[in-house]
């Protein structure tokens, strides 16, 4: 269910970094990080990532976030237990890359989750244009489902899915839903995004322009943490 609003708000609305003093009030790791922010569009590049706060759903409470690198960050966030999704703090790996032009596209994902709340951990991956969203949900907790009606369950990239297939008026999105929930793996993205192309032919030979991960946050009240342990995003 997330939104190309999110993606445009890091360009449109950067200037509105004010708003942070609102809804930043969380509080930072204790331990130091090399990076920590509580702005509403905190965003920084370390490593080759580039890691975004993003608390762009109405309605949205606290939210702080920090790095020790660009594969190991986390936030700490405070939102309401209302519907809607609040945020969806990412780290992001720029492609540019045709499909069929890409020799391999796989990451590697450890992170450390609440058992409590409302959210699920997700890669969001887009092309250029951002005229198609590909969701990979590898864990879910609360009261939170995908865009869409069920297609069935597949088996690509080292995992078991179930498919979603629907549309935000924006773009079309594409969700697979891990069939049990996991908190590290590898996923070989490459295999998911020929089946849409080849097998279901829903988009053609896109040129992938950002792979990002991160927690889609409905609800964490009271303060909980999620943590990218580890998170690697590799290409040829």
């Amino acid at each position: 269910m997330a939104s190309t609003l999110r993606k445009i708000t890091m360009a449109v609305l950067a200037p509105m970094m004010a708003i942070g003093a609102t809804v930043g009030l969380a509080s930072a790791p204790a331990s130091a990080a090399v990076w920590s922010s509580c702005d509403q569009w905190a965003n920084t590049s370390l490593n080759g990532y580039t890691l975004y706060n993003n608390i762009w759903g109405s309605g949205a409470g606290s939210q702080c976030i920090w790095a020790n690198s660009g594969t190991n960050w986390g936030v700490n966030a405070n939102h309401p237990n209302t519907g809607g999704i609040k945020s969806y703090p990412n780290s992001k790996k720029v492609i540019n890359k045709s499909i069929t032009s890409l020799g391999s596209l796989s990451s590697s994902y450890n992170v450390s989750v609440p058992s409590s709340g409302a959210y699920n951990t997700s890669y969001d991956i887009w092309d250029t244009d951002y005229d198609y969203e590909i969701m990979l949900w590898v864990n879910k907790t609360g009261a939170v489902g995908p865009l869409g009606s069920s297609q069935g369950n597949v088996t690509l990239g080292g995992h078991t899915w179930t498919v979603y297939k629907g549309t935000n008026g924006a773009n079309e999105v594409f969700s697979f839903v891990r069939t049990s929930n996991s908190s590290s793996g590898t996923v070989n993205i490459l295999p998911i995004l020929k089946w849409i192309k080849d097998t279901k032919g829903w988009f053609g030979n896109e040129t992938i322009g950002d792979v990002q991960f991160g927690f889609e946050i409905t609800s964490s009240s009271g303060g909980l943490n999620f943590t990218a342990n580890n998170l690697t995003v590799s290409s040829s």
